[in-house]
């Protein structure tokens, strides 16, 4: 069954699309010549004033609308066809006192700065020039829009959240988010997304395309995001630092882990011995005990463990470092384990 049709999820995107390019009512315009006026009949003149009212009250809701139309004001006073032909025939619509019209497209533009706004979008130009970067824009609207980017300000707020930004398509945007829909949807998988952005990274997965290159060790990644968060092993930044104990961490994702020890809440339960938790990824990892998976192998050997830290520990074996060092001897041990047998050696250890 398909859901019912949404207006206000419509407009939304609408004014994601559209925004920019500064929409008029008579770039959503429904043209007739006098001929064709004459061969509307009843069926079809019902039509074109629905079509008509609803792409000009989308326009309203948009903010797109500087005055309404001699031709809207016509079809919202529901008049005969015949009164509406009458009038339209002797109007300014038909007449051209305020109106012009585009010779390449066959579009009739109300007021002159909205034809010329109509130019510079077909014909690609853009004259505002902002000096402090050099980048130029179609309007001189945007160009003030732009500004507020350099000046760090943000005058347009979520209601929902609070968020703020410094463009209203960027709210437009974010909104999205708050409405719980997912129209962009990948083709392959199937799996669907809030923004066009996300849907696009999701696509590299399939593509195995990885166009950012670590410049220290070669090895690539699908966004700029997982890059930046490779490259703080070779610089060893620990930028994620707990408020609590002030343990820092590479990741956001190993901060939030790490936080869990800090509380003695414990909502999750194995139900097979009883023991609690206090996360749902430590609970699925211990599930694993008792049913004997062990899905983390050792690509040299082949050995296989229940957890991806007994891998990592694992494979010092392999390597010629030591890197748990004895502070009364000196020695060095590859794995944890050997260098707590160890340490039993020493006088005043424990057995």
């Amino acid at each position: 069954m398909e859901a019912p049709y949404q207006p206000q999820t419509t407009i939304v995107f609408l004014k994601l699309f559209f925004f920019q390019d500064m929409l008029s009512f008579w770039d959503v315009a429904i043209y007739f010549s006098g001929e064709e006026w004459e061969y509307l009949g009843p069926a079809q003149w019902n039509l074109y004033r629905d079509v008509t009212l609803e792409n000009y009250n989308n326009l309203v809701f948009l903010g797109l609308a500087s005055s309404k139309p001699y031709l809207v004001t016509l079809l919202e006073q529901r008049q005969e066809l015949s009164d509406v032909k009458r009038q339209v025939a002797n109007s300014k619509y038909s007449a051209g006192g305020k109106y012009y019209i585009c010779k390449e497209y066959g579009k009739v533009f109300e007021g002159k700065k909205v034809f010329r706004n109509h130019q510079i979008i077909h014909l690609g130009m853009k004259p505002n020039k902002y000096e402090e970067c050099g980048k130029s824009v179609r309007f001189s609207s945007l160009l003030s829009e732009h500004k507020r980017i350099h000046a760090g300000e943000k005058p347009y707020k979520c209601e929902v959240c609070g968020k703020a930004f410094c463009i209203p398509l960027l709210l437009s945007k974010h909104k999205v988010i708050h409405m719980g829909k997912k129209p962009y949807k990948c083709e392959i998988c199937g799996k669907a997304f809030k923004l066009p952005s996300r849907l696009s990274k999701h696509e590299k997965i399939h593509i195995e395309e990885k166009p950012y290159q670590c410049k220290v060790c070669g090895k690539a990644f699908r966004s700029p995001s997982l890059l930046c968060e490779h490259e703080r092993i070779h610089t060893g930044d620990l930028p994620c630092k707990c408020d609590i104990c002030g343990k820092a961490f590479r990741y956001p994702s190993l901060l939030s882990k790490h936080k869990v020890v800090h509380t003695e809440d414990k909502p999750y339960k194995c139900q097979v011995c009883g023991n609690f938790l206090r996360s749902q990824s430590s609970l699925h990892e211990h599930k694993r005990m008792h049913m004997g998976e062990k899905p983390y192998k050792c690509e040299i050997c082949g050995k296989a463990f229940e957890y991806p830290s007994r891998v990592l520990k694992h494979k010092n074996v392999h390597s010629e470092e030591k890197p748990y060092k004895c502070k009364l001897c000196g020695k060095t041990f590859r794995s944890p384990s050997a260098f707590r047998v160890h340490k039993r050696k020493h006088p005043g250890e424990k057995p």
